[in-house]
This record gives structure tokens, C-alpha cells and sequence, in this order.
């Protein structure tokens, strides 16, 4: 009960600071932007709007350097989420997020929604310190803050959910799923009831030969996959030319904002958020020449904005992007398919969320963000089919995504919301159950139903006389083998005898691998010298238990690092006030 009024109360505390920093943004980017903006008030000439988005970086980068003075980005949620416990800073998450407001109201092209995972989250850990929570539950709070915010920013609290689980948490627990929807519903609530939404919604298209035009969604996937990759490429290659500029840290925003409003003085679509160019796409063909320009220099702007340490986020930029590639792609299979009457509109919507889904691996956020977003399930399955593929062919390049190879470049290797350098360093023979509950193979299916039923374990090693593995029976098994007029029946006859194995010496990692590959939730270990020997059995649950074990041994020792650095800078402080008192 405690767990979930907290999660309502995170979700609640979020929708309000993603309601004040929407208005926030939207006066900042309206004084310079809109209809009758600051530089129209006072008449300066059109090409002043260059220098906007530089005095923006130029304050974001001195903010930073003498406050914040490091990023923040959804890679620093999941860091925190799989590294850290759940402990995330709160002043640094907040405050990266409203760093974003100078950032994208000056021009800045970047997204609100990472923003938005960073306020949740922070509201998360928050709300953990004031109402003394440790341990495990740290973690819950921070992923119902991250749900939180991306429901609230996207008016689609079921992405939300599905969010948290894929790119946040990697897995779902049946303890924290309750916790999350709850601040994901309050969160969107909220914000719905007192700021309105200003979230993406479209008008419902259906396919007119549906047979024939579904097979070019396939199509638009390979191609969205490929742009994925090429959004993430060019945001690290301009990252890295930053990094290596040798002048100091509050100037280089300021250049990616020159380089930005040099881009958005001929092409200002480019500029923030980009909705209503995403919303006019969608609803209206655009030269096809300036859809594939705008994708081209969005990524170019988003790069320039972010790689230069400004602040933001990379959703809705990938999204952009993938609505120019998708609206081109429906242009030209009209022109080459004309009997089809093929709708733009429905294509750069796949698009929108297949680059989405490339970037970021998160195939099923975007899937249920673009039902979400349509409140149309006509075109799920082309949708899904262009998301999937999309995910696909990006991670057939690059394991990694935006987020996961920024944290990859600082030394953490995270995969599924785990550190691979984790389970790379514990061996199977360390996490095993070494006596296992085992059947032999002639055994009656009474012996095995009776076992079943005294026992916990959804499946047992089967060994013959000589003990030695002969298959797995599972319950999966008895429902679909078992055939009830045979009272002759044994379990080597129902058994499955084409069996996964792990073996004593190999790492945990390879071994979740195999798991997930094979769709198996238990491994007989066996000697590698002799396969028909077991040692022993191996759960997922076992290899997540190791994980969190060592996780946890990990996040004491640094909090206990952390403890001694602050009653070390106590002690100096202390050992300073009496030299000051005597000045």
C-alpha cells in the first residue's frame, strides 16, 4: 500500500513539473519564435536569428560548467537504474532538464521528452529520500518517474510503461508493474487536467490494397534501421570532434548553437521541437527534395545541439527524422505505384516511430506510442512490421543504442538494463543449484505428476539407471504429450531429449544469452568432458539473483567510497573555520 501511494505521488509531483517546464518552454520559444517575437517587437533584422541558439548554448554551457558541471541524459537513468541501485542525483536531473528549456527555446534542436524520463525520474529518487526507502524499492521509484514522465510528455501513458521495461529496467517484475502505472496514469492525468496536452496526435489512415501495400512497410523498415544508424554514427563523430576542441567547456555550446542557427536561418524547421513541421508532414505532401534535406540537416542540428554538450533529447529528433523518410517514401511509391492511392501520411507515421525504434531499441514503446498517438489500430500490423525490422537491422550494426553507447564510451557495457562486464565475471559454477530434483526416465507420468505437485519447479532433469542426462520434462510436456489412454506411458517418451546445457566454467552472460536465444528458462549444467554428467541446474532467476548480488556489493562499496569523500571534505571544511575566524 505504502509503495503505491508513493508511486501516485511521483506520478502526480511529475505531471505538474512537466506541465510548468511545457510553459516554460513555450514562452521561451514563442519570445523568440513565434508571432510576434522579441527580434519583431524591436525590429532587428531576420538574420539576427543566427546568433539565438549561440547565446542559448552560450548560457546552457556556463550553467553547466559552474553549477551543473556534468550531463545528464536518460543514459544517466539507466546507469542509475542498473549500476547504482535506483540513486540517481536529484539536483543535477531537475536541473539538466530545465537546462533543456534554454536550450530548445533558443533553437536548440533536441527533444523534451528525455527531459521529461529525467524530471520523473529525479521526482523518483526524490521522493525516496524524503520518505527514507532503500534498498531495492529505490530502483521501483525511479523507473515509475521515468514512466511518468514520458506519459505525461507523449500523452501515452501505456509507452510509458512499456518504456521503463525495455530501455530502462530491461525486464518486467510483477512488483514493480503496479507501482509504475500507477504514476504513469497520475502523471498523464494531471497534466491532461491543468496544462492540456500539446503531445502528437494524428488523423487514421487504412490502406487502400492492403494485400499489396503492406509489403512496403517491410521496406521502410530495412530503410528506417539503416537511418537509425546513421543518426547515431553522426551524432558520436560530431560528439568526438567537440571533445577534442581545446577551448574551455562554456564555449562549446555556443558553437553548436552558431552552427545550428546557420542551419536554421535557411531551413528553420530544423529548429526545436519540430512538431508542428512533424504535425504539416503528415497532413500535407512536401517536395520530396526538401523532405530527404530536412532529414539530413535534423540529425546536422540535433548533432550540433547535443554532441556540443547542449541540452535535450534525442526521441523526438529520431522521430523527425523517421517522419521526413517515411513521407519521402510514400511520395515515391506513389509515383512508381500509382494504382495503390497510397496515403504519405500513413508512411511517415511508420516512419516516425521505426527510426524511434532503431535508435533507441525500443521496438514495442514505439509500436504502442504510435497506436497511442493514432488512437487507431487499423495499421498495427504494418506499423509493427516497419518497428521490428527497423530495431532489427539497427541492431544487426550496433548492438548498442544512442543511449547504451554513450554509457559504452564511459566504460559500462549495459544490455537488457544489466552490465555486462557483471555477468562476464561470474562463472556458473558459483550461481548454480548443485542438487537438483531430478526424475529418472522410466518413471511412470503418475510419479512425475506427483513430483509436480509437491514440487515448486516447472521442469526436472531426466536421468536414466546409470544417472546420467538424458532430457528435460517440463510441464509444458505433460499438457501437450501425455496421452491419457496409455497407462504404459513413461517420461523418456514425453520427454524433450534435445537439451540446452551450460557448462561449469562459462560466464553468466553466455549463458542468459543461450537462454533468451533458445527460449528456455533452465540449463542443466554439465561437464564439458562429459555431457551426459550434470552438476547441476541454472535458473534465470539464479542468474538474475547473482547479478543483483554482485550489483548491490558494487553500489555498497561505492556509497560507502562516497561516505568517506564527504566526512573527508567535512573534516577539511571543519579543519578551515578556524583558520578563517582568525583572519
Amino acid at each position: 500500500m505504502k509503495v503505491s501511494l508513493i508511486a501516485v505521488i511521483i506520478g502526480i509531483l511529475t505531471g505538474v513539473l512537466i506541465g510548468v517546464y511545457t510553459l516554460l518552454l513555450n514562452g521561451l520559444s514563442n519570445a523568440f519564435y513565434g508571432g510576434n517575437s522579441i527580434l519583431d517587437y524591436y525590429g532587428i533584422p531576420r538574420w539576427a536569428l543566427i546568433a539565438v541558439p549561440m547565446a542559448g548554448g552560450l548560457l546552457v554551457g556556463a550553467i553547466r560548467k559552474y553549477y551543473l558541471k556534468q550531463h545528464y541524459g536518460v543514459e544517466s537513468v539507466i546507469e542509475a537504474s542498473a549500476l547504482h541501485g535506483g540513486r540517481l542525483k536529484v539536483k543535477y536531473a531537475i536541473g539538466e532538464a530545465f537546462l533543456s528549456v534554454i536550450s530548445i527555446g533558443t533553437g536548440g534542436s533536441a527533444g523534451k521528452e528525455a527531459p521529461g524520463v529525467l524530471m520523473g525520474a529525479g521526482t523518483g529518487s526524490l521522493a525516496s529520500k524524503i520518505f527514507n526507502q532503500r534498498g531495492k524499492s529505490l530502483r521501483v521509484y525511479l523507473g515509475c518517474g521515468a514512466a511518468a514522465g514520458i506519459s505525461a510528455a507523449f500523452n501515452a501513458p501505456l509507452a510509458g510503461i512499456v518504456f521503463v521495461v525495455e530501455v530502462i529496467f530491461g525486464e518486467l517484475e510483477a512488483k514493480t508493474f503496479i507501482p509504475i502505472v500507477l504514476s504513469s496514469i497520475f502523471s498523464t492525468f494531471v497534466f491532461q487536467a491543468f496544462f492540456g496536452s500539446d503531445a502528437l496526435s494524428f488523423p487514421h489512415y487504412s490502406l487502400q490494397q492492403p494485400f499489396y501495400e503492406f509489403w512496403l512497410f517491410p521496406v521502410l523498415g530495412i530503410l528506417a534501421g539503416i537511418a537509425s544508424v546513421l543518426f547515431i554514427q553522426c551524432f558520436y563523430f560530431v560528439r568526438e570532434r567537440f571533445q577534442k576542441l581545446n577551448i574551455s567547456s562554456v564555449f562549446k555550446p555556443a558553437i553548436g548553437g552558431l552552427m545550428v542557427g546557420a542551419i536554421g536561418y535557411y531551413f528553420p524547421q530544423v529548429l526545436g521541437l519540430g512538431y508542428d513541421v512533424i504535425l504539416d508532414v503528415v497532413a500535407n505532401p512536401f517536395p520530396i527534395a526538401l523532405l530527404l534535406s530536412l532529414m539530413v540537416l535534423k540529425t546536422a542540428a540535433f548533432s550540433f545541439t547535443i554532441g556540443s554538450d547542449g541540452a535535450g533529447g534525442s526521441i523526438v529528433p529520431s522521430m523527425f527524422v523517421g517522419a521526413m523518410l517515411g513521407a519521402a517514401f510514400g511520395l515515391v511509391c506513389d509515383m512508381l505505384l500509382p494504382g495503390l492511392s497510397i496515403s504519405q501520411g500513413a508512411y511517415a507515421i511508420a516512419g516516425m516511430g521505426a527510426v524511434f525504434a532503431g535508435t533507441s531499441n525500443a521496438a514495442f514503446t514505439s509500436i504502442i506510442l504510435l497506436m497511442e498517438m493514432t488512437q487507431d489500430y487499423g495499421l498495427v500490423l504494418p506499423f509493427m512490421t516497419a518497428c521490428i525490422l527497423s530495431n532489427a537491422v539497427a541492431r544487426a550494426f550496433n548492438r548498442d543504442t544512442i543511449f547504451t553507447e554513450m554509457l559504452k564510451r564511459k566504460g559500462y557495457h549495459i544490455r537488457g538494463g544489466r552490465e555486462i562486464d557483471v555477468m562476464e565475471s561470474i562463472l556458473v559454477k558459483d550461481s548454480m543449484y548443485a542438487h537438483p530434483q531430478t526424475i529418472f526416465e522410466d518413471n511412470t507420468i503418475e510419479a512425475l505428476n506427483a513430483i509436480m505437485q509437491s514440487s515448486k519447479h516447472a521442469g526436472f532433469p531426466v536421468l536414466n539407471r546409470s544417472g546420467e542426462l538424458t532430457g528435460l520434462v517440463t510441464i509444458e510436456d505433460m499438457q501437450e504429450r501425455v496421452d491419457p489412454e496409455n497407462e504404459e506411458q513413461r517420461i523418456k517418451d514425453i520427454m524433450t531429449t534435445d537439451v540446452f546445457v551450460a557448462y561449469p566454467f562459462e560466464t553468466l552472460d553466455v549463458v542468459l544469452d543461450r537462454m533468451v536465444s533458445c527460449d528456455v528458462s533452465r540449463l542443466p549444467v554439465v561437464m564439458k568432458s562429459n555431457p551426459k554428467k550434470m552438476v547441476g541446474i541454472i535458473t534465470q532467476k539464479d542468474v538474475m539473483n547473482a547479478y543483483n548480488k554482485s550489483v548491490m556489493t558494487k553500489v555498497r562499496r561505492v556509497g560507502e567510497e562516497a561516505e568517506k569523500e564527504e566526512s573527508e571534505d567535512e573534516y577539511e571544511r571543519a579543519k578551515s573555520e578556524p583558520d578563517s575566524k582568525e583572519k
